[in-house]
């Protein structure tokens, strides 16, 4: 059994998005090794100021998100009829096929939010199929726990040190899977992946122990490939968003929120939205 090792660390960085809601970014559009997640989110933040503004409607073609909220609420709605609200572990998903205008916004009981968004790619194929949309509450997600460890699986077949979970969200899963997973201090587990994988981990809390150094909060373990991967948590511990996906091995082009395989087809969006035809649905 090859074990996989981490090949690059990838910080995240502070910026803006929507109405000025604060967040820490790591992209990866252009990255192979991340393929096929193209950009991961955080929000975090204890002061409503910083989120208050929220994300209010916009466009998206060619690529799926994911939100997953650990801390406070969020309301998404969107021009097919579709409206959901999750609160502190539920998810969201939403294909944006050929096109989709949606907004994601704070309940308005939301104080403090901790949260992700993930945006996972989609071939080529499957740019222009209709768009697709769930919720799942945190009572629908799989959780495992073992000695030293524990987490809740939120898409996809996961193994941590021989325990399994299956994640309810298999509509990502056929792209991409995700494991929000914690791990006592000095505590190592073994996660089983396959050799094809991009195998990715975004630490939130704490840090994990790498061949002698320390990998803190807000950092992006990009791994090579191997069948295993052996995680050490450090001495307070840590949590972390597992991500494992099929590489597409496609040309990414991205403007603000399409994602597409060429640059006429990224014109060809901005004239499609500007035209209304997004509103079609």
């Amino acid at each position: 059994m090859k074990q996989r090792l981490i090949q690059e660390i990838l910080p995240a960085h502070p910026s803006r998005d929507g109405d000025g809601v604060a967040i820490q970014r790591v992209a990866g559009m252009q990255h192979a090794a991340m393929d096929p997640v193209l950009m991961i989110d955080e929000l975090r933040s204890d002061h409503r100021k910083d989120f208050a503004g929220g994300f209010p409607p916009h466009p998206h073609r060619g690529m799926q998100t994911l939100t997953y909220m650990k801390r406070g609420g969020i309301i998404h709605e969107d021009n097919q009829g579709n409206r959901g609200e999750i609160r502190g572990g539920g998810a969201q998903w939403m294909s944006a096929g050929r096109g989709i205008i949606h907004s994601e916004m704070p309940t308005q009981d939301t104080t403090g939010l901790h949260g992700f968004q993930l945006w996972i790619n989609l071939p080529a194929v499957e740019k222009m199929s209709a768009p697709q949309y769930r919720d799942i509450p945190h009572r629908e997600l799989d959780p495992l726990s073992g000695a030293g460890f524990s987490g809740v699986a939120i898409a996809g077949d996961w193994t941590v040190s021989g325990v399994t979970a299956l994640g309810p969200l298999t509509e990502l899963s056929e792209r991409a899977s995700l494991l929000d997973l914690s791990i006592q201090p000095s505590t190592s587990v073994q996660v089983a992946t396959e050799s094809g994988e991009s195998v990715l981990a975004y630490v939130y809390a704490g840090s994990v122990t790498d061949s002698g150094r320390t990998i803190g909060a807000r950092n992006l373990l990009i791994t090579a490939s191997g069948d295993s991967w052996s995680l050490e948590a450090g001495e307070e511990g840590v949590s972390l968003l597992l991500l494992r996906g099929r590489p597409l091995g496609e040309p990414v082009v991205q403007a603000g929120p399409f994602v597409m395989n060429t640059r006429a087809e990224i014109e060809q969006a901005m004239r499609d939205y500007q035209s209304g035809r997004f509103a079609e649905g």
